[in-house]
């Protein structure tokens, strides 16, 4: 019988280094998440647009040679970029009923509604992580009765516990944003409780559980990070409703004092004189519009970069 010889043969089975090296760069999750969120251009553009608008709230009502509660009564309702002032100024947006510059105005009222939506949405994430965080990790009678208790307060409906908190207390920003936290963190409440049972059994848990850590120490140090991804996206897109909460209540009534001025009070206002100058009710409708469709669009682009399902 004629032997082989093993020149003739080939090694094609698992190359030891080839097995052990690095497909891709080792990076944290965070990182990861990060990177993810800037290769979405539809909702880097967004971030751009938010951090704008921010910015022109902040910047503008600072520079702009117009008072925003000033009157003058001599050129009321004027069009966009009209020049009605003494010294030549120009009124973009043109002005409203009681001659006050709407351009002025309009970033004011972003600055009330945007303090208003971010305010409510972080007393919001306080109370909802904490009472959901509490919740989940004690589980049994104790997650019963919180359980409970959250079910009642969303029986109850919203316009009513604000109609009741402006009978009580004195009309303000404050005032909404009480009103608005009152209800609004039971929804956060029972996301964090989710994610809290889900991780609770997890082998980390059990292995600080065997090391000594109390309950708080487990519930701040390792299950609320963990679960922060999911709670970061669901704070994203609590901020436009928020922002539409006070838009509305704004419109109906309910809003910010006068002469304070927010985009549902400036939408409210130009609803009345649509017919003959709809840019009045236009302007703060798309600054609505625009906020809203830009947090809801960074919050799918946040939730599919947190998503490690999607990690190529």
């Amino acid at each position: 019988m004629e032997k082989i010889d093993k020149n003739r043969f080939q090694w094609v089975g698992p190359n030891a280094e080839e097995s052990e090296g690095m497909a891709r760069p080792s990076v944290t999750y965070w990182r990861d998440a990060m990177g993810r969120l800037v290769k979405n251009k539809v909702a880097l553009v967004c971030a751009i647009i938010i951090i704008l608008l921010i910015l022109a709230s902040l910047i503008f009502p600072l520079v702009s040679p117009f008072e925003g509660r000033e009157q003058h009564l001599t050129h009321t309702n004027a069009p966009l970029f009209s020049t009605c002032d003494q010294n030549g100024q120009m009124h973009i947006f043109g002005t409203d009923s009681l001659g006050r510059d709407l351009f002025t105005r309009l970033w004011e009222g972003g600055r009330v509604s945007m303090f208003i939506a971010f305010a409510a949405v972080i007393c919001n994430l306080i109370i909802g992580v904490v009472y959901g965080g509490i919740s989940g990790y004690f589980g049994g009678a104790v997650d019963n009765v919180m359980m409970r208790i959250i079910e009642i307060i969303n029986g109850i409906p919203y316009l009513i516990v604000v109609i009741l908190l402006m009978m009580i207390l004195p009309p303000g920003l404050m005032t909404i944003v009480v009103a608005y936290a009152t209800t609004g963190w039971t929804g956060m409440a029972r996301l964090v409780r989710g994610q809290v049972i889900s991780l609770k059994e997890q082998e980390f848990v059990v292995a600080a559980k065997a090391l000594g850590a109390n309950a708080p120490r487990l519930i701040l140090r390792h299950l609320l990070p963990n679960s922060l991804s999911v709670v970061i996206v669901n704070l994203t897109l609590s901020i436009p409703n928020a922002i539409f909460t006070e838009a509305f209540l704004s419109y109906i009534g309910l809003g910010v004092p006068v002469p304070l001025s927010s985009w549902g009070m400036l939408a409210q206002a130009g609803s009345a004189a649509m017919r003959t100058y709809p840019s009045q009710l236009i302007i703060p409708a798309l600054c609505i519009s625009l906020t809203m469709f830009s947090f809801n669009l960074l919050g799918d682009g946040l939730r599919d970069a947190f998503d490690p399902r999607l990690r190529r």
